[in-house]
């Protein structure tokens, strides 16, 4: 009897050691669960541009003098930026004085045009800054959110861009209106005095299409100027994300170039859609959403016009979430779950996910703190198979 319990307990030892030889631990890389910093939204590529752009363009037929401007020239507004000297053929033709005539009248209509404009943004900016302030002062006393008093400041900035820009536009108004009438004064003349073009805003230099002393027509561009202080982000999002999307909402401008994030907001999410082919060959509906950088110009001042960026979009945010990467959770069934490592052996546990972010999964239930789960699971892997963390 005793010999057959000792035979009884080789032949358990020789069946756990085949065992063992027959299925060894796997080398799979494990990670604890966490509680983290969690950012719930998604990942855009978008390209910089300025808020407002300027072209300068020639007013009449003739002769542009040769122009020293380069772009990235700092201007002010009222400097002198361009001379055209007008064609005496052109001056004198008839048909041309009647099509100046009109012309003026135009210039006169869109100059009042932009005198009201500039009015109304006026307004617009008195109101935006008069209830930054009310709500800066609720904000101290506890009364509102930080959310609304960065919605208020947001509007507020928009404002004082948009007077700038009536401003400026009023200016090139009265520019074309003042160039027509000193058109419209030398014709019947045997010549015609140089038209001077002023540069109607402060900013630089964005492009020069002429450089040479060249014969122009009428309305060909010039120059192109821009105020760097007014660069944005456009991006093209998915209108099915762009959907969840408000102004004021927080955002990271990635990989850009540069050190480190930089904090922006959406300023506006445009109405229209548009249909949009992917590298992949599938058609995506698209929206543009325009987003603004918050903080002071020297973080990104050295990003300029049409430079390519990414912009995150910040859906929800919490300090201390339950989470594992987003490689350890898969698909089972409806739902979602993962391999939980339970003495050195793969579980399969099934989870309930309360959000995706960019490489983390926020977990409700079904893990716990400091449980272990494998990264990258295939799909060798299976209920019970013994694994290690690889080295």
């Amino acid at each position: 009897m005793k010999r057959i319990g000792m035979w009884a307990v080789a032949a358990a030892i020789v069946l756990a050691l085949a065992w063992g030889f027959a299925s060894p631990a796997r080398s799979m890389k494990l990670i604890e669960v966490v509680r983290a910093p969690y950012v719930e939204g998604f990942e855009e590529e978008g390209r910089t541009r300025l808020r407002e752009r300027y072209l300068i363009a020639s007013p009449v037929i003739g002769v542009a003098q040769r122009i020293a401007l380069e772009p990235g020239d700092p201007v002010s507004e009222g400097q002198l930026i361009a001379t055209v000297m007008p064609s005496v053929s052109v001056l004198l033709d008839p048909g041309r004085r009647a099509q100046t005539q009109a012309e003026l009248k135009a210039a006169v209509a869109a100059s009042e045009a932009a005198r009201q404009r500039l009015r109304e943004a006026q307004a617009a900016r008195e109101l935006a800054v008069s209830e930054h302030a009310r709500l800066r002062d609720l904000a101290e006393r506890g009364a509102v959110s930080a959310s609304a008093l960065d919605a208020a400041a947001a509007q507020a900035a928009q404002a004082q861009a948009g007077e700038r820009a009536a401003q400026a536009e009023r200016m090139a108004a009265q520019q074309r209106q003042a160039a027509t009438q000193a058109l419209l004064a030398q014709q019947g003349k045997s010549g015609g005095d140089t038209i001077a073009l002023h540069s109607p805003i402060d900013g630089v230099v964005m492009r020069r299409y002429v450089e040479s002393s060249v014969p122009v027509v009428s309305g060909q561009p010039l120059l192109e100027l821009g105020n760097p202080e007014q660069l944005e982000i456009e991006v093209e999002a998915l209108s099915t994300d762009a959907v969840k999307l408000r102004p004021g909402m927080a955002a990271k401008v990635l990989r850009w170039g540069g050190e480190g994030e930089l904090p922006a907001q959406v300023a506006r999410i445009e109405p229209g859609g548009f249909t949009k082919v992917s590298a992949l060959g599938v058609e995506e509906q698209r929206t543009k959403v325009i987003v603004q950088f918050v903080g002071e110009r020297s973080q990104w001042a050295s990003l300029g016009d049409a430079f390519r960026v990414e912009v995150e979009f910040v859906l929800r945010a919490d300090d201390a979430a339950l989470v594992v990467p987003a490689s350890a959770v898969f698909r089972q069934g409806d739902g979602w779950a993962v391999y939980a490592v339970d003495d050195g052996r793969a579980r399969l546990r099934e989870i309930r996910v309360t959000g995706f972010g960019a490489r983390l999964v926020e977990v409700g239930s079904g893990l716990a703190l400091g449980d272990t789960v494998v990264v990258f699971p295939d799909d060798q892997l299976g209920e019970g198979a013994r694994v290690r963390a690889t080295e």
